[in-house]
């Protein structure tokens, strides 16, 4: 059967499953998802949880948020295939050769292990520190619980210049299904020699990190880099259902590195959302195989699950001496080392299983914790605490006794056994709240510019500023004042008359009745309604007809619709306003650093105060930030957590590292100055995207209506129902669409799929 008819030929879903499939005939990830969960339609959202929600039925081992967006990617085939349905290149896979130190290797990692003899792919889908101080029952000194990367001892972190951290790995290796999978002959073989992998199908290794900033990153952030690095080629290849290039426009590493987090914080979201799913941190799996797991009597199963809690709320309980004293008593228990000491566990944490058993391991305890303590307290008076979701598949603290404990959130990671090692300070140094400094440059922002000044009308034009937004407000030129008050005194009456290019205003806000405030050479209009789609740094033409009392103020429209930050428009703007004052904790209903994390805290900060250039780009001595988020030194725990913040933004590119140098007035400059101190700086660069369009379109009609609220579909493979074949004209389309992605000659379609291009839907 030949053409292209992608109704009857192209397949939708799993028959009679209702669920999607990744190569079906409407694409699972859409361009709207590189956005973040929280713009995603319902729709959109409802779909790809039917999808997800049947992975983590189909998968044995808990599914990462990392792993789930593999699945929806690279096309997890839910009939047996796995990743060996889809028409994936396994050359584009790294090659990993085991040894001393291996590379870092996040959950989601696809790789091709070199064993010597047939290749042993492998996704890793759970990964957990394997500190050589932890024992066989699950003990550990209070020390390694929340060590970080590196740290040779208590309250030894290291040089931390190239950390090292032993590491272990589970991977899955059924994950392409049974063609790509070794037998079971094979799999036994390479279990016994354990030079790959260990007895029970893991892989125990010494990971080399690049850096502290890098063994700190979050797991989304460290598959992400991987992805973009070691992976690229897996990341960029044609033969996914649809390329993360063509959901982003590009493929430049900003727009890519910036669509994919989007994605993956999507995936999390639809995740959480699910009814049917239970997750614990980055791991999703079934209320029924929890339920499941309750009722069963077996190794590892309900009565041991209940054991395992008891025994951990009961460990730090002291002996009771005479007169009924008792010492303070602190433990720390590894789920993982933990879980091996129970009658026949050895055969169940062989392979995923090992996953499976420390996530349901670790929700029982916590469900403990929520629902027979007080944030944490028992009536026995121990508290109970994670506090190190890492090391050993997750670190329990017991406390006795509990009460002289500051409650927090039971549940939150805290590394007070690390803490604990550290120098104690003479008196706890008091947190500081945040400061709102004034902008220096607050009066050369948004300057206007005479363009006309005749016998017939006023023309100027001036940039929208935040406080004009809050506020209902808008400045009037010198020479507009003084025409106003000659002919109409000083609190006229005037007609705004709004002309938002492109955008369609409310009737309310296209005409408007507002006051005139005219001083001696200064005024302004008040009472204004914005249009909720205007933001600061968005440049205004003005007209005033002379002896009028009419104002006509239009937006000028882009070429294309573009993306800054957060920010996303269709109309002229300021960079330099945009960069200063549509920071974090800045909008129109108020500017306050108060209620901020430290990643936005950091932003805000040098947006606000860094060096501006003209096109809006914000360096910051990185030595001065604590001081000026805070207006003076900040106690060391928010110092801390600020410089963890900056590693973070700097690994994910939100922020990069320049150097400068610093003047006799203590001053920062960049470029550095010959004969000048040089100085680190940290830079806000605000990297312009343009929003997704079809490759090689338009962003709008003329008028900028119509696409504007059509929904832009990327080109993406579909699967052919068999009999079927792609026309001449999709093969051509499918080789344009490799070159785009820098596959200079073009490959051709796998066997079995047609291309869908690039098309728009409704508008």
């Amino acid at each position: 059967m030949g053409g292209d008819p992608y109704v009857s030929a192209t397949v939708g879903e799993r028959e009679g499953t209702g669920v999607p499939d990744p190569y079906g005939d409407q694409a699972l990830l859409t361009s709207v998802m590189t956005k973040g969960y929280d713009a995603v339609p319902d729709q959109d959202r409802d779909r790809l949880r039917s999808y997800l929600e049947a992975v983590v039925a189909a998968r044995s081992a808990p599914v990462h948020t990392t792993v789930a967006f593999n699945a929806v990617y690279f096309g997890y085939d839910l009939g047996g295939d796995g990743y060996g349905g889809s028409p994936l290149c396994l050359d584009d896979f790294p090659v990993i050769t085991f040894g001393e130190c291996a590379p870092v290797l996040p959950v989601g990692a696809m790789v091709c292990v070199a064993t010597g003899s047939e290749p042993l792919y492998a996704e890793i889908v759970h990964r957990e520190g394997a500190h050589s101080e932890v024992d066989a029952l699950g003990d550990l000194p209070a020390w390694v619980s929340g060590a970080p990367a590196g740290a040779e001892g208590p309250g030894r972190p290291g040089d931390g210049a190239a950390p090292r951290r032993r590491e272990l790995l589970v991977p899955d290796l059924h994950a392409f299904g049974p063609a790509l999978s070794l037998s079971s002959a094979q799999l036994h073989r390479l279990r016994t020699r354990r030079r790959w992998i260990n007895e029970d199908g893991h892989v125990v290794v010494d990971v080399c990190y690049p850096s502290r900033e890098a063994a700190r990153r979050d797991d989304l952030t460290a598959y992400a880099h991987h992805l973009l690095t070691t992976a690229r080629e897996q990341l960029l290849s044609p033969f996914v259902p649809v390329s993360l290039a063509a959901l982003v426009g590009g493929t430049h590493d900003d727009g890519l590195r910036v669509g994919l987090l989007g994605l993956l914080d999507t995936v999390r979201g639809v995740l959480n959302s699910s009814s049917v799913v239970r997750t614990w941190g980055h791991y999703a799996l079934t209320r029924a195989s929890l339920a499941d797991c309750w009722q069963d009597t077996g190794p590892l199963g309900g009565d041991d699950l209940r054991s395992f809690a008891a025994a951990v709320e009961r460990v730090a309980t002291p002996a009771r001496r005479r007169y009924g004293l008792t010492a303070p008593v602190t433990v720390y228990t590894a789920v993982g080392p933990r879980l091996r000491g129970f009658p026949g566990a050895t055969e169940v944490l062989r392979g995923v299983g090992y996953a499976a058993a420390v996530c349901r391991a670790n929700v029982a305890l916590a469900d403990v914790v929520q629902g027979e303590s007080d944030q944490g307290l028992f009536k026995n008076g121990s508290r109970i605490t994670l506090d190190d979701a890492f090391e050993g598949g997750g670190v329990w603290r017991c406390h006795h006794p509990g009460e002289t404990e500051t409650p927090g959130d039971p549940l939150a990671p805290a590394g007070r056994g690390w803490t604990s090692t550290l120098p104690a300070q003479s008196e706890p140094e008091a947190e500081l709240d945040p400061v709102d400094l004034s902008l220096a440059d607050d009066a050369s922002l948004g300057v206007g510019e005479l363009l006309r000044n005749d016998g017939k009308e006023t023309v100027w034009r001036a940039s929208l500023r935040l406080a004009h937004l809050i506020d209902g407000w808008f400045p009037l030129p010198p020479y507009v004042v003084e025409e106003l008050r000659l002919s109409h005194g000083t609190r006229p009456t005037v007609r705004l008359e709004l002309d938002h290019v492109g955008e369609v205003p409310g009737a309310k806000e296209a005409t408007q009745d507002v006051a005139a405030e005219l001083g001696d050479g200064s005024g302004r209009l008040t009472g204004i309604a914005w249009p909720q789609d205007f933001f600061p740094g968005l440049i205004l033409e003005l007209r005033h007809p002379r002896g009028g009392t009419v104002i006509r103020l239009a937006t000028t429209r882009l070429d294309e619709r573009v993306q800054v930050g957060d920010r996303e428009t269709g109309h002229f703007y300021d960079p330099r306003v945009l960069t200063r004052e549509d920071a974090p904790g800045s909008d129109r209903r108020g500017d306050s650093a108060v209620g901020l994390g430290p990643r936005q805290l950091v932003m805000r900060t040098v947006r606000r105060c860094g060096l501006l250039t003209l096109d809006g780009h914000a360096l910051m001595d990185r030595s001065v930030l604590p001081s000026a988020v805070y207006g003076r030194r900040p106690a060391r725990s928010q110092a801390a957590a600020l410089e963890a913040a900056v590693a973070e933004l700097l690994a994910e590119r939100l922020l990069a590292p320049a150097l400068g140098s610093r003047d006799a007035w203590g001053q920062p400059q960049f470029p550095a100055r010959d004969r000048e101190p040089t100085i680190p700086l940290i830079g806000y660069r605000p990297v312009r995207r343009r929003v997704i369009s079809p490759w090689g379109g338009t962003d709008a009609e003329p008028g900028g209506v119509g696409l504007l609220a059509a929904q832009f579909i990327s080109g993406h493979l579909r699967r052919l129902r068999p009999g079927c074949s792609p026309s001449d004209g999709q093969r051509a389309a499918f080789r344009e669409h490799c070159r785009r992605l820098g596959k200079a000659d073009g490959w051709e379609l796998p066997y079995g799929y047609t291309f869908v291009t690039e098309h728009t839907r409704g508008g």
